[in-house]
């Protein structure tokens, strides 16, 4: 099953070809031409009137793709039996994904019947990365893969080219508004850039900051404490801040009458609506010397006029920057829009249309659709950072809750390095600050979905992996079937990859039916590399580390029976593991 974007492939055609078409309708045909089964599903309103029905979607990209687009009714409607009775000569495309409120509530029910029958999931909407949906996040816990596309991929590889610094002076061009929402974005680029030019609304919080006269209409006041914060951030790493001189503005009795004002002298009955001439020419002398750029947000103000265009000037300078080896990176609908009319002459230039998703990113979240996704963790550890010695064997407790079990192991085994991969992102805030608080320098906790990224961080690792412990996963009693979905056959194959021999794997729960799947799981996909330590027995009957986790404690204090596993993945797997020394 194919997640594609709509604005991309359902746009209609304007002359200009991208790279990001190119790779969008790339993702599909690859798919094709290899023989897989390919589902198509969006959603599509494309703003306008009239909503597009499925068939005439499906229509049009048999046209784009040239390959035959076969509606398939598969969400309200129960979808066919088998999967496998879908002819290879087609690709089929589902309802409408925009007709679905389960969609936005990322229902666990409309995601298991979105994925009914799907073996492998393509992510290849990377500008809804920022949301958690049930076509995006929730599919991916029923799918034997997840994977990005071809267009998500290129995507995701403009937004790290972002949040690298290696490349100076780097300067960033930031438009729009909503100062307040995006202040911690400053933050994130003021570590990296060393110059800021502010245009559009922003322009004005920045200004009041600094104690510019401007007109308190264009001020929005809440911003004004987080806009002292920027300044006074920029001003102690040394980055340039500038902003509008002048603006090209509009008489509001007479919207034809257009003229220039001085950015500290704009009375009540004129409206900016651009940027003006010193204003354009200080920026572009500014960037003269720039190796690299990011311009996000529109320069234009919402209320604007096409008879001005010092917007159109800037990427006229930035055409000429592009071709004296800058790096450009554009970001916004408006932007780009502008950026294409000059796009032959542009080869340095990236562009991401949505500028949700970086904001989202500059504030430093992660992003639910890329976190989703299998060997998603789109940043390298230095693992240097993170451990005193990392070349010391590695234990890593998959699920690691308050980690008591992993603070508590760091503290006794010093010849060893311990990991904790955590979803709950403010238990892993507390097991870092006890990190620091007893000066631990071999452990260390990551807030992450295990099942997608246990491969990709680990595989970076420079020691040995020699314990994987999953200790009592939350069980889901009102649905057997989906019983802890976390143990999919894709973390299983990647624990039993990346485990050193003579590694082992501990399981344990106090919840019978949860621990016999855990068995099952590991024998079914384990490759045949695993052997059960102790293979005369069903279960071990004590804790082999003489360290309970929190919740195992509570186990004992109620007097209730643990069931516990051990494997092992020996030298020669026809070789039956010794029961002595865990690890």
């Amino acid at each position: 099953m194919v997640r594609f974007d709509s604005n991309i492939l359902l746009k209609p055609e304007n002359g200009h070809k991208t790279q990001s078409d190119f790779n969008a309708r790339l993702t599909i045909k690859y798919l094709y031409d290899v023989g897989a089964k390919v589902i198509l599903v969006s959603d599509w309103d494309m703003n306008t009137s009239e909503i597009l029905c499925q068939a005439s979607v499906a229509d049009f990209l048999t046209e784009i793709l040239q390959i035959q687009v076969v509606p398939l009714q598969g969400i309200s409607c129960k979808k066919p039996s088998k999967i496998t009775d879908l002819e290879n000569e087609n690709v089929y495309l589902l309802e409408n994904l925009y007709d679905f409120k389960e969609e936005v509530a990322n229902s666990l029910e409309f995601a298991t019947e979105l994925s009914s029958g799907v073996d492998i999931f393509v992510n290849d909407s990377f500008f809804l990365s920022h949301k958690v949906l049930a076509s995006t996040v929730g599919v991916t816990r029923f799918c034997y893969a997840s994977i990005a596309g071809f267009h998500f991929e290129e995507r995701l590889s403009i937004l790290k080219n972002i949040a690298e610094a290696n490349t100076k002076p780097y300067f960033a061009i930031i438009g729009g508004g909503n100062f307040y929402d995006k202040a911690a974005s400053f933050e994130f680029l003021a570590s990296r850039c060393q110059g800021f030019f502010f245009v559009g609304m922003m322009s004005f919080q920045v200004m009041h900051a600094l104690g510019v006269s401007v007109p308190l209409n264009f001020v929005d006041h809440k911003s004004f404490n987080k806009a002292l914060d920027i300044i006074r951030l920029a001003r102690d790493r040394n980055i340039e801040i500038l902003y509008p001189k002048d603006f090209w503005c509009r008489n509001k009795s007479d919207p034809k009458q257009l003229q220039v004002f001085p950015s500290h002298a704009i009375s009540d009955v004129w409206v900016p609506i651009d940027l003006g001439p010193a204003s354009l020419d200080e920026i572009c002398s500014s960037l003269a010397n720039c190796k690299k750029i990011l311009w996000i947000g529109p320069v234009k103000f919402v209320d604007s006029n096409k008879c001005t265009n010092e917007a159109s000037k800037l990427v006229e300078t930035l055409v000429r920057l592009s071709q004296s080896n800058c790096n450009i990176t554009v970001v916004g609908n408006m932007a780009c829009q502008l950026v294409r009319q000059e796009r032959s002459s542009m080869f340095s230039t990236s562009m991401i249309e949505n500028a949700s998703v970086v904001w989202e990113f500059l504030k430093g979240r992660s992003l639910p659709g890329v976190m989703a996704l299998d060997r998603a963790y789109p940043f390298e550890i230095n693992w240097k950072d993170v451990y005193s010695d990392p070349a010391q064997p590695l234990v890593v407790d998959i699920g690691s809750g308050n980690g008591l079990f992993l603070l508590e192991m760091a503290r006794r085994r010093q010849d060893l390095n311990f990991l904790g991969l955590e979803i709950n992102e403010k238990l892993v805030l507390r097991c870092l600050d006890s990190i620091c608080q007893f000066g631990i320098k071999n452990g260390h906790f990551i807030a992450t979905n295990a099942t997608s990224t246990f491969r990709s961080i680990v595989s970076t690792y420079p020691g040995e992996l020699v314990l994987v412990s999953i200790q009592c996963p939350n069980p889901d009693f009102n649905k057997p079937e989906h019983r802890w979905r976390m143990l999919q056959r894709s973390l299983i194959e990647a624990v039993v990859d990346l485990l050193a021999s003579d590694g082992k794997v501990f399981l344990q729960s106090d919840v019978k039916a949860v621990a016999m799947r855990m068995k099952e799981q590991f024998l079914r996909y384990g490759k045949g590399k695993l052997d059960l330590v102790h293979s005369q027995s069903e279960w071990l009957e004590e804790n082999p580390f003489g360290i309970r986790s929190d919740w195992e404690r509570h186990v004992f204090e109620r007097k209730d029976p643990m069931y516990r596993m051990m494997f092992s993945k020996p030298h020669d797997i026809n070789e039956i593991a010794a029961a002595n020394d865990v690890i």
